[in-house]
């Protein structure tokens, strides 16, 4: 199992509720499949609405205006992976059985899988690509990190070694 933290940087965007509950929905899907285990949402400013959604999940509301969300919502979980995603998220078909397989089968020394989602031109892609050569510096949507690696700092120390997952993400 895993645990899932959504990040929203501005719940005050007219659209932010409806891209988190997009990917809170996709999510229940896991909690069925058994693989997400609880759910952890990192805001950037306070939010009502976010806090009622939270509420009805179930999920746990985490506020954090520093650079490193993901560490502040793996505070937070309570399982050894975490699944980084960003509100708008949505995992595509067979994720949970792509991530049901990486946390059962990775190696003690496996620290970071990736799925796979369309690249922001071509700063993205180059990024991506010398990720997969020198490692990880820290972690970003898609990514799923053992829980230990985040709450340890914003900067992975060594770089951590990106597994590439056969599962995407889309953004509706």
């Amino acid at each position: 199992m895993l645990s899932a933290v959504t990040y929203l940087a501005d719940p005050a965007d007219p659209d932010a509720i409806d891209r988190l509950a997009d990917t809170l929905s996709v999510l229940v899907s896991g909690v069925a499949g058994g693989l997400v285990g609880d759910a952890v949402i990192v805001i950037g400013r306070e939010s009502e609405a976010a806090a009622a959604i939270a509420d009805a999940t179930g999920a746990v509301l985490v506020l954090h205006r520093g650079r490193n969300p993901y560490g502040a919502g793996a505070a937070e979980a309570r399982r050894d992976w975490v699944l980084c995603l960003e509100a708008g998220d949505v995992p595509a078909e067979g994720w949970i059985r792509t991530l049901d397989r990486f946390v059962g089968t990775a190696r003690p020394e496996t620290g970071l899988g990736r799925l796979h989602r369309p690249a922001a031109g071509w700063i993205g892609r180059l990024v991506g690509w010398i990720e997969a050569l020198l490692g990880a510096r820290q972690a970003r949507a898609g990514d799923v990190v053992r829980r230990e690696a985040l709450r340890a700092g914003a900067v992975f120390a060594p770089r951590l070694k990106v597994r590439p997952l056969i599962a995407r993400i889309d953004r509706p």
